[in-house]
């Protein structure tokens, strides 16, 4: 493989704290091992979607891209724990070589979890131990901290995936046996008024001009013209989704997208994905559990939050005007991590609640670069532009994303049927 570097970051930024980066990367992967205890083997092998991975595959994945991207690099003499592995745990790293197609990775029975697990603390060991022996260049210690954040967007997809797992088995057996905490009441709807003019978006590109960590799409940062518009103050309730739902919603075509209506008919769909025919209750990772009305709408496609504001008389927000009020507004407190979205609770400085950390909220932007856009260099590139069709762009996190892998720069993105994720929607209008 074509050895892989990220551009050297310019010398006025601080060298990277190795002691630092050592424990989030210890942290992170212990915390991966924690999502998964819950599960058996037989928990972790099931793929109930090609849209999904199983848990095992999760867990050996992550570590892979260790041992592809900081290890092997690293040293031109490295020996892969297993030279099978590059072929099953590789995503759609083109420039690694072929890989596993990915709605098959439900038939690797072998290896086994334990297997995994195993390779999980060989691949921890090496790192960690060239971490602290100051045995990796600043580019290798970088590819060491993307790893972690990589690592990260997989902790979040565990979860989403392996709630589709249990939902799909009869018995809807729950990831977590204990109930949920207390949920509070929700906040009215209200609009914010925003200003528009010349505002700056995006995140300034990592590592050349940024310590800070951010995705090669969320960069470069520059103007966009926004016009005067209005922000609603927290995401589109159940109970608000509910009517809609009870005025005939999923029966009027005149609400739909002409491939979203043509989704309905096709797929039957009726209500969000895990609601209950009665629209009192939700599948959640606790199990079949009592929906709060005033908790976010959540696992909703961009074909329904689209339909759903065409209903409301209003529409989605453009991803711009989403991260404008977020930097208005948004609050780390905010992020509470839990296992389903809870109910609103105090609003941050702007007025706003929720914007970080409470469901993924679609944005009616297309998942296209920004100007003068540059994938990061070598195979590590692949990671973000060639995604670049046939996506619509999320912004905010969700209740599962973890806390410190969530800013307002953050751009996801998932095509337009999408809705196994925690995906739910805010309502904007013009001024």
């Amino acid at each position: 493989m074509a050895a892989t570097s990220l551009l050297s970051a310019p010398a006025r930024h601080a060298p990277i704290d190795a002691r630092a980066l050592a424990a989030r990367f210890l942290q992170v992967r212990e915390r991966s091992l924690g999502l998964a205890a819950p599960l058996s083997a037989e928990d972790a092998m099931v793929q109930s979607m090609p849209e999904a991975s199983p848990a095992k595959w999760h867990l050996a994945h992550t570590t892979w891209f260790f041992e592809r991207f900081v290890l092997a690099l690293a040293d031109a003499d490295y020996r892969p724990v297993d030279p099978g592995w590059e072929y099953i745990f590789n995503s759609y790293y083109e420039g690694v070589g072929p890989f596993h197609a990915r709605p098959r990775r439900g038939l690797l029975a072998r290896p086994s979890l334990q297997q995994v697990l195993d390779y999980r603390r060989e691949i921890d060991r090496r790192v960690a131990a060239r971490i602290r022996a100051g045995a990796l260049d600043d580019d290798a210690l970088r590819r060491v901290l993307l790893g972690t954040h990589h690592e990260q967007q997989h902790q979040e997809l565990l979860l989403t995936d392996i709630k589709h797992a249990f939902w799909s088995n009869p018995l809807h057996p729950a990831y977590c046996d204990d109930p949920p905490g207390a949920d509070g009441p929700g906040v009215p709807l209200r609009w914010i008024q925003l200003a528009g003019g010349t505002v700056p978006i995006g995140a300034a590109r990592w590592p050349e001009q940024s310590a800070s960590f951010a995705w090669d799409n969320e960069s470069p940062r520059h103007p966009v013209l926004l016009q005067p518009f209005a922000l609603a103050n927290r995401p589109v309730t159940h109970a608000e989704f509910r009517l809609f739902i009870r005025e005939g919603g999923y029966r009027n075509p005149k609400l739909w997208l002409s491939d979203g209506w043509a989704q309905v008919q096709a797929e039957g769909w009726q209500r969000p994905l895990y609601w209950h025919e009665d629209l009192e209750q939700l599948f959640t990772l606790h199990g079949w559990q009592p929906a709060n009305p005033d908790a976010p709408a959540c696992h909703l496609s961009y074909y329904e939050a689209d339909a759903f504001a065409r209903w409301a008389g209003v529409r989605l927000p453009t991803e711009a005007e989403w991260e404008h009020a977020a930097a208005q507004g948004a609050a780390d407190g905010e992020i509470e991590p839990a296992l389903h979205p809870r109910a609103a609770g105090a609003a941050g400085t702007g007025g706003f609640a929720q914007l970080l950390g409470g469901v993924w909220e679609w944005t009616a932007s297309a998942y296209a670069a920004y100007p003068g856009y540059r994938p990061w260099a070598g195979t590590l590139g692949e990671y973000n532009g060639k995604f670049m069709n046939a996506q619509w762009v999320l912004r905010g996190g969700s209740c599962v994303t973890p806390p410190d892998h969530i800013r307002a720069s953050y751009r996801n993105f998932f095509p337009s049927q999408a809705r196994w994720q925690f995906t739910g929607l805010r309502l904007a209008k013009d001024a």
